[in-house]
């Protein structure tokens, strides 16, 4: 038997009304705050995240599923979407666009890490992102949406981490003063370390061994090394979370797993959920466009991973259930049925009915496996009299309503309102 790849899973009902219920929560708050949707490719040129994510993260060293296509190009199943939300805005224009400064996708990323709980190699996330203002204002909004989100979820105690990863001018220094201390306790450090504290040893601040973690607590400080203008705005990023009584701590030793950031960085983290703690993070990426061959334009974005955040949010219910299973007992009253369902689904109810020829009690039995509300009973002694059978499954209660829609579909509407048994959303 076929079954899915190892890290990949399928999500199935009623497990996807959950993640419909997050995706609808994220994209109600997000446009509300006047972000717009934009969908990208899966499949991108493996140039661009070599060149964003940066060549010796651990994300592009070990995890990139990357091939070469029949026309000897190598191509990337993405690791993450912000590159590709930025190839997009330099491929299309996007600088003077009003609708193109605040943009959000929901959808799928791609890394080959070792499964565990909370962790894919198919993953989701929710991503958001503004373009063209370097003023903390736009980190404030930004995070204002990400935390409107996770109280429209009922997230609780979770927490915000917050560090400034400096600039191009101050952050060679913090580097230099890294790198420095890597050297003294090189023969402690993993192979990968050692290799990664000569060439950008902030990338040590990725690894996950025991060892590397014990060093790189007496290790420099990023925020000791600010420059004068980045140490201005971090600290008024921080007065303006205080003014909107948004909690926070300062972790230092934060610098996320990307290349591209700068100046800000944060992390959204719950407890009691294992050691991927982490369920949203972002930070600023000022340099990325210029970088990826753009105009300079100063930019920023969080991403929200729903495989980590489904875990806590609280159960919700099933979903809807049909408010009107049609129970058809000969080919003549399946046709009337079929005149009833679109003329219902038109309104937004939502009609089931079975496709067989079953008895009776059958598609009674089915209705009760769909928790239907109600039930049209129609057949050969229901078109002779002009009258169908409307049957409420909670109370039991049976009547009698016309089999024409146009005077019967209003009888049912009327019922099923009296009986809270319509079946659209709330």
């Amino acid at each position: 038997m076929i079954q899915t790849i190892r890290g990949f899973r399928d999500i199935l009902p009623p497990e996807t009304a959950k993640w419909q219920y997050v995706e609808n929560t994220a994209r109600n708050i997000l446009e509300n705050h006047g972000f717009r949707e934009v969908r990208v490719p899966i499949l991108e040129n493996t140039e661009l995240f070599l060149r964003s994510i940066g060549e010796t993260t651990e994300i592009v060293e070990k995890e990139m599923y990357s091939f070469i296509d029949r026309n000897k190009v190598s191509v990337t199943l993405r690791p993450e979407v912000t590159a590709s939300i930025v190839r997009a805005f330099i491929q299309y224009g996007l600088y003077n666009q009003p609708w193109a400064k605040k943009l959000y996708t929901i959808g799928p990323m791609f890394r080959r890490e070792r499964p565990q709980r909370g962790r894919y190699r198919q993953f989701w996330q929710i991503n958001a992102e503004i373009f063209g203002y370097g003023e903390p204002f736009a980190e404030i909004d930004l995070l204002n949406a990400l935390d409107m989100i996770l109280k429209a979820l009922k997230i609780r105690d979770y927490q915000l981490l917050l560090n400034s990863l400096g600039c191009t001018k101050c952050r060679p220094y913090f580097k230099k003063a890294l790198k420095d201390y890597l050297s003294s306790k090189k023969e402690g450090l993993c192979p990968d370390c050692k290799r990664r504290q000569a060439v950008n040893p902030l990338r040590v601040f990725d690894c996950k061994t025991e060892s590397c973690h014990g060093i790189l607590l007496d290790a420099p400080r990023i925020i000791d090394y600010l420059c004068p203008d980045c140490q201005t705005h971090f600290i008024e990023v921080q007065d303006y979370l205080k003014g909107i009584n948004m909690k926070f701590t300062v972790n230092p030793y934060l610098v996320r797993g990307l290349d591209y950031y700068t100046r800000t960085a944060f992390e959204v983290t719950v407890e009691g959920i294992g050691a991927q703690d982490a369920i949203a993070g972002g930070g600023r990426y000022d340099e990325l466009i210029k970088e990826l061959g753009g105009k300079s334009t100063p930019a920023i974005g969080f991403a929200i991973g729903i495989d980590r955040l489904l875990p806590v949010v609280p159960e919700i219910d099933g979903g809807r259930c049909p408010a009107l299973f049609l129970a058809l007992l000969d080919n003549e009253s399946f046709k009337i049925g079929l005149i009833w369902a679109r003329r219902l689904r038109e309104e937004g109810i939502w009609v089931e009915m079975n496709y067989n020829r079953s008895s009776l009690k059958s598609q009674m039995n089915r209705a009760n496996q769909l928790n239907a509300k109600f039930v049209l009973i129609i057949g050969e002694r229901e078109r002779q009299r002009g009258e169908a059978i409307l049957r409420n499954m909670d109370t039991k209660v049976q009547v009698n309503i016309p089999i024409s829609v146009e005077r019967g579909i209003p009888l049912f509407l009327k019922e099923a309102e009296d009986n809270e048994g319509r079946g659209k959303e709330k």
